[in-house]
């Protein structure tokens, strides 16, 4: 949804090119032109970051500068990504949810700041006040006082629980902080968001956004829907490094969080949705308009301050001074100029979305492989070039800064393994720790001897049947079976005097698993023990 695998806790030209050569060096056309070496630029990123494809699309001054492929759709097979490839875009997908719901103020049947429950009578939070207080805006700006990535289990990985359901179980997750009062990137209340326009409108999100945005928008090759790629040929496979090689992994299908992520786009259609977001809702037949300038100003606005620091040496020009979340984009400067900005991951598909709307510039960088590092050296080179920043070598940074990160990883890993007493036993017998589990707001999980030792089962996500491998004491591992989901995770159990089980707790095993796998979210307790 977000940028996820590479988010701390929190890619990839031609004819246009010719065509602005043809129009002579003082039109608007060649003044727009990308940097000359860009292509073989972003062959040698593609090259150290192993992105087997991606896509690039750039707009200047209302043109449609570049939209263009690179590399392959998937690895071992010639066929080309292009213009029209398609990618999940992920997380940029809720800018587009936020668009949806600006349109409905816009026609006066929403109101940005009415609570929630006027719209959904049935929501709610785990606090009473704050199911009173939320408003339709605070579902888009990460200030709830949810966790990072909280309720994420619930669709992530793929699960059997519907939206209503995702929406009525929210009320079980407890907050982190107090409401309003920090950030915390979230998913789980876009669907909520989703279900608001469901209400409104009498469209479900995927009927409403496919009618009065990617329609008037003219985004004819994009899909709202994270299920309907699974069977077009136009897609990019989704690649992903998996015990330390780049391969093919299941792609994500499930619908339940189409409102957070579920719009699959390509170069062409990105163009025109970035280039429409800048002109205030301005679509290309004229003066029409799928929303006006009200809606635009009410997206933009920073509204949740979101904590940065310093960067790296190596990424010194990304030092800046103010960084807020909007509606459905974060807001910041960079080298003096206000940027609009999101990234998206999904399984696979990672990407990012710039707009300077000062300079009418709009950069899109789609890829089929979880390399972060590769769209942002990709993106500031290309920013640099319209803004006539200094040259800097973004490409050696983010080598950099990802070998740190790597190596940071695997430090801890190294010291998590060290610090294990191997020697030590459970206190029960396999057979006493297998049983029913519940989480308030997860549901159901089983685990069960099968032989020699034990395996979890998630009753709602078929993808989560782990192997339980004893650790120490009463700690287990869950190896997940599905080795390309990455996300080990340590079941500690706890004992009450009597020695029965009070409770079963989770964490992730390595500091790279995504945040999406919110297993230290959950508190299992025994059912009918």
């Amino acid at each position: 949804m977000t940028a996820r695998r590479w988010t701390p806790p929190l890619v990839r030209w031609g004819t246009l090119v010719l065509l602005a050569s043809l129009a002579g060096p003082d039109s608007a056309a060649a003044q727009s032109a990308p940097p000359g070496d860009l292509d073989a630029y972003v062959r040698r990123v593609m090259e150290r970051f192993e992105v087997p494809g991606l896509s690039v699309a750039i707009v200047k001054d209302d043109h449609v500068v570049l939209a263009k492929g690179y590399g392959v759709r998937k690895l071992g097979d010639d066929a080309p990504v292009d213009a029209k490839t398609l990618f999940g875009i992920a997380s940029n997908t809720k800018l587009f949810t936020a668009t949806a719901l600006g349109i409905l103020v816009d026609e006066g049947k929403l109101e940005w700041d009415a609570p929630v429950v006027r719209y959904l009578p049935g929501f709610a939070m785990y606090d009473a006040w704050v199911t009173r207080q939320i408003t339709v805006r605070d579902l888009l700006v990460h200030r709830s006082g949810l966790g990072l990535g909280a309720g994420d289990l619930m669709f992530w990985p793929p699960t059997d629980f519907t939206r209503a359901e995702l929406v009525e179980r929210l009320r079980y997750i407890p907050p982190a902080t107090s409401f309003r009062s920090a950030y915390a990137y979230d998913n789980v209340l876009y669907p909520v968001a989703g279900e608001v326009i469901a209400a409104v409108s009498g469209m479900g999100w995927e009927d409403f956004v496919a009618a009065r945005i990617l329609k008037p928008v003219g985004m004819a090759g994009s899909d709202v829907r994270l299920s309907d790629p699974a069977t077009t040929p136009d897609a990019a496979f989704t690649h992903a490094r998996v015990d330390g090689v780049v391969r093919l992994v299941p792609p994500y299908h499930g619908d339940v969080v189409n409102p957070a992520g579920g719009i699959f786009s390509n170069a062409e259609d990105m163009a025109r949705w970035v280039m429409v977001q800048m002109d205030s809702g301005r679509v290309a037949s004229g003066d029409a308009r799928a929303w006006g300038p009200a809606v635009t100003r009410e997206l933009w606005k920073p509204v949740t301050p979101m904590p940065f620091g310093d960067p790296p040496p190596d990424l010194a020009p990304l030092r800046h001074f103010f960084n807020f979340y909007a509606l459905g984009l974060n807001v910041r400067d960079y080298r003096g100029e206000r940027v609009l900005t999101h990234t998206g991951g999904l399984p696979g598909y990672v990407s990012r979305v710039t707009m300077v709307p000062d300079r009418k510039l709009g950069i899109v960088v789609l890829t089929n492989q979880e390399a972060g590092e590769a769209f942002e050296a990709i993106t500031y080179p290309i920013l640099d070039h319209y803004i006539g920043a200094p040259a800097f070598d973004w490409l050696a940074g983010y080598a950099a800064v990802k070998a740190r990160g790597d190596s940071a990883v695997a430090a801890a890993e190294a010291r998590t393994t060290s610090e294990r007493d191997a020697t030590s036993r459970p206190s029960l017998s396999l057979d006493r720790y297998a049983g029913s589990y519940r989480d308030a707001w997860y549901g159901d999980i089983d685990i069960v001897r099968e032989g020699d030792h034990l395996v979890m089962r998630f009753s709602r996500s078929p993808d989560l049947v782990g192997d339980l491998e004893h650790w120490q004491y009463d700690t287990f591992v869950a190896r997940w079976r599905d080795r390309s989901l990455r996300a080990d995770a340590f079941v500690t159990f706890s004992l009450n005097p009597d020695g029965s089980i009070e409770r079963a707790t989770m964490k992730p095993v390595s500091p790279a698993t995504d945040f999406s796998y919110d297993f230290q979210d959950l508190l299992l307790r025994p059912v009918g023990r």
